[in-house]
């Protein structure tokens, strides 16, 4: 059996608009300016929030208060919006989700930067409950780039990290995946630039789901020893 594991954000579902808010909307609680571009806002995505405004205030700000006041606004947003609405799947990730769900030579796990409530109202919006045999967040283990993450999934799902495979759109997926020592797949439609991924070590990058199919379908047969 082998695992292939999701990120979230940007790799099954388009978040960036209410992260970008939600960024903006922490610095403004706090009085500060932010010192935010549009891809500096989402070259943090995937890490953990506490790392996350570490690495945006290059480690001068208070980055636990900006935490705590990114989830305030994040709460708002949630009262303004519909979860499908601010944070849409990307086209064809559900009917994708589900086939390859239903497969019986692979598991499906999810890693992400996410906490476990998020992660939680997420799969009660899209009705992915039951979809993954291992859900890793942000509340579980140390932030990517660590591979805690990784390794917790490949422990519940009872897999190998030579039978497994990291799908994300970050540098943060690349590396957590290659220090567990799995493999690796980058989508082209998530916030981190193709060559930033191959960088990082993506194996292969893709940029449509049926590009995705076929790199998992070799990964499937792939013979390990």
């Amino acid at each position: 059996m082998k695992l292939i594991v999701f990120d979230i954000d940007g790799t099954l579902v388009d978040s960036q608009n209410c992260i970008v808010e939600a960024q903006r909307r922490a610095f403004a609680a706090l009085g500060l300016e932010a010192p935010l571009t549009r891809e500096k806002a989402l070259s943090v995505v995937g890490l953990s929030l506490v790392e996350a405004f570490d690495a945006l205030t290059e480690g001068r700000g208070p980055s636990r208060d900006l935490a705590e006041a990114y989830k305030n606004a994040w709460m708002q947003l949630r009262g303004e919006s519909k979860i499908e609405d601010r944070c849409p799947a990307y086209p064809g990730v559900q009917d994708f989700l589900r086939e390859w769900s239903r497969r019986e030579d692979c598991l499906l796990g999810v890693a992400t930067g996410k906490s476990r409530a998020g992660v939680d109202r997420l799969f009660d919006a899209y009705g992915w409950n039951g979809l993954f045999a291992t859900v890793q967040t942000a509340d579980d283990a140390p932030s990517k780039p660590a591979p805690d993450m990784f390794n917790r999934a490949l422990a519940e799902a009872g897999v190998t990290a030579r039978d497994a495979c990291m799908v994300g759109d970050t540098v943060f997926d690349m590396h957590m995946a290659h220090h567990a020592g799995a493999h690796t797949i980058g989508v082209g439609w998530g916030y981190h630039r193709h060559d930033k991924l191959k960088k990082a070590g993506a194996a292969r990058i893709v940029n449509t789901l049926d590009e995705l199919r076929v790199e998992l379908d070799d990964f499937l047969q792939c013979v390990t020893t």
